[in-house]
């Protein structure tokens, strides 16, 4: 019996994500557990395995498109074996109530929206799906609409090859295809805003209104820092372990944590309370292409420096390939962010809700000491 593959629970209460790359196609024989397809979540890009075994009847999704937890993914049965037609070609959405995963682009007053058949009436027609027509006139499908404006398409600009020039979700992937026309007085770049740009947004934005938050600037001398990790960098680097200065600040911020435990801590909304940390799980922003990441090291206080050194540079490899765990982006108590790495002297770093504080390190720089008056 043919069986619908949905998109499981992701954790972490990721609601979506988006299709990268299916790793089987249509005809493929799948075994229980096997990784069929690559998606992206709002926390890291990750493989999802099939559940049972057999061969793909359909893929009911595209690469690019954003699916819901628990919408079908594929449909996996025996050979030859025939599957319902999709949802999407027989069901009839109610003309009173928008389907609630779909956003329509633009609003019309009620007096104004029409809903016409896709074709001419016939004797016991055939379902079909319902169009809408938008104030520009053109018609199209909720389902195509919820399409073109994930892909960035608009609507008005498409010709429509359907009944009564409607536009098809074919309609939309061949505008995709064709190279973009100018406006004659502006050119406007749209990017969707998906996945981990998605995340840091709503996350910096959470922060921004939940923490009253407050900068304190101070530099320090790091000579001695310097020659010590000038001794040991050539050592670690024969092992394959590069060396930078963030394992010897994350230690550092660990050992002044414990004397400040008002730093290490998260509150508690619903019961009012603080909750101060007795273990020390520290972020470090790490810039990838896709924006800052920040895997946690974990109870850094049973760690050295050296395995420091290795965990951070293992993370950081993952964060920018998007090959990162789910578990290693959560549970942090302190964060540590280097806008140094681009030059910036100082600057107001975000808090990482729901933490209670952050350090920003910047630029390292040569300067004048004064010692003892001289």
């Amino acid at each position: 019996m043919a069986f619908d593959f949905i998109l499981p629970d992701l954790g972490e209460g990721i609601a979506e994500a988006e299709i990268r790359k299916w790793l089987v196609k249509q005809g493929d024989l799948v075994k229980e557990h096997q990784s069929v397809v690559e998606v992206e979540t709002d926390k890291a890009v990750v493989e999802v395995p099939s559940p049972k075994g057999g061969t793909v009847l359909r893929i009911s999704r595209e690469e690019g498109e954003t699916v819901k937890v628990g919408e079908v993914l594929l449909i996996i049965g025996e050979a030859g074996e025939k599957t319902e037609a999709p949802r999407a070609a027989v069901e009839k959405p109610k003309p009173a109530e928008r389907p609630k995963s779909v956003t329509v682009i633009g609003e019309l007053p009620e007096e104004e929206e029409e809903v016409k058949p896709a074709v001419a009436a016939r004797p016991k027609p055939a379902p079909a799906v319902q169009v809408e027509k938008q104030g520009a006139g053109f018609l199209a499908a909720p389902a195509v609409r919820a399409f073109a404006k994930e892909k960035g398409v608009d609507l008005g600009k498409v010709k429509g090859s359907g009944p009564g020039g409607s536009v098809s979700r074919e309609d939309v992937q061949k505008a995709m295809k064709q190279p973009a026309r100018a406006d004659e007085e502006t050119v406007v770049e749209r990017i969707a805003i998906r996945g981990v740009r998605k995340a840091i947004a709503k996350n910096l934005l959470l922060a921004q209104k939940t923490t009253a938050s407050v900068t304190e600037t101070d530099e320090a001398d790091i000579t001695a820092l310097w020659e010590i990790r000038a001794s040991q960098k050539k050592v670690l680097e024969e092992k394959g372990v590069h060396l930078t200065f963030m394992p010897f600040i994350i230690k550092a911020v660990q050992h002044t944590l414990m004397g400040f435990g008002s730093f290490n801590a998260s509150v508690d909304e619903e019961h009012e309370e603080i909750m101060i940390k007795k273990f020390y799980n520290i972020g470090v922003a790490v810039d990838t292409p896709d924006g800052l990441i920040v895997p946690v090291v974990r109870n850094v206080e049973e760690k050295t420096i050296r395995a420091l050194a290795v965990e951070l540079q293992d993370l950081s490899a993952k964060a920018r390939e998007r090959t990162i765990r789910l578990d290693d982006l959560k549970g942090s108590t302190f964060t540590i962010t280097n806008y140094g790495a681009f030059g910036a002297v100082f600057a107001t770093p975000i808090i990482n809700y729901p933490d209670v504080a952050i350090l920003g390190t910047g630029k390292i720089s040569d300067k004048p000491r004064i010692n003892e008056g001289q």
